[in-house]
């Protein structure tokens, strides 16, 4: 349990650190905004459009007496809106990389320089970057669509569909959330997409202590745009944890070859005792 601190706290460090450097923290909201707005006009067209949806799908319950049809397709309404805002937090973040990967990876890397140490690059052109980029956010959409599928089912279970499904799909959301944002930095590190959730999975708690809040704080409108800057530093310090980098570590060695760069030679035998030595 102790991890889903180790999680928040990251993402805490990430809002900080972008709010020690408002530069930087200006660069980064303009992937968000231009996203937001394709998003906005989503979602208000599928609040509008949920009812005859629901309508749609379900003919057979034409027939259905009053009050169980519109509590059937009242609470199936509410399942087509909640899962669309299921796959809008997700794909969001997605998205907003795609279209800002050249404005994350130069925030990034920034975090990287400010820790210390070495300032990984991928040496990849940008084309290649995007395409991979997409594409392992193809298969993370995949991978969520079965997860948020699965749950909707889930949620006709009476009182179970209700309590347990959401905060089941808050997590699968949260944890998504946290490779999506960590992909930024180990990407540029040359991790393949198995090895990053492999080290998700290890460290699951920390995944969720940093996805979960994010997933409900971007519930709220614009949040997800003044987060995002601070999302992609603090998933690029998770990320230097999750593979065991630390500045302290860098500066130690770095000190370390300094002082003995900095020592006096250590005379030898003959500069010691003034005579030359048998040979």
């Amino acid at each position: 349990m102790r991890d889903l601190g180790v999680g928040l706290g990251y993402l805490v460090r990430g809002q900080k650190w972008v709010g020690r450097h408002g530069r930087w923290f200006g660069f980064g909201l303009l992937p968000g905004l231009v996203t937001l707005v394709l998003y906005a006009g989503a979602l208000v067209g599928l609040g509008y459009g949920a009812d005859d949806l629901a309508a749609w799908v379900t003919p057979f319950a034409d027939d259905w007496s009053s009050p169980w049809l519109d509590v059937f397709r009242g609470t199936l309404t509410a399942l087509l809106f909640a899962f669309g805002l299921f796959l809008a937090v997700i794909t969001f973040t997605a998205v907003t990389l795609l279209v800002g990967q050249p404005f994350y990876d130069s925030l990034s890397e920034q975090v990287d320089r400010s820790e210390g140490g070495e300032v990984p690059e991928s040496g990849l052109p940008l084309w290649r970057e995007l395409w991979i980029s997409a594409r392992d956010s193809l298969r993370i959409l995949l991978r969520v669509a079965f997860y948020g599928l699965l749950l909707f089912a889930c949620g006709f279970i009476p009182v179970v569909g209700q309590t347990v499904v959401p905060a089941l799909g808050f997590c699968v959301s949260g944890f998504f959330l946290a490779e999506e944002l960590t992909a930024v930095a180990l990407q540029r590190r040359g991790i393949e997409l198995k090895e990053r959730l492999g080290l998700l999975r290890g460290r699951r708690m920390a995944a969720l202590g940093f996805g979960v809040p994010l997933t409900l704080a971007f519930l709220v409108p614009f949040v997800a745009v003044f987060l995002m800057p601070g999302a992609v530093a603090g998933a690029t310090l998770m990320a230097r944890d999750l593979l065991g980098e630390t500045a302290g570590d860098d500066r130690a060695g770095d000190a370390g070859r300094n002082d003995r760069e900095g020592e006096a030679p250590v005379p030898s035998e003959e500069e010691r005792t003034g005579h030359d030595l048998p040979r």
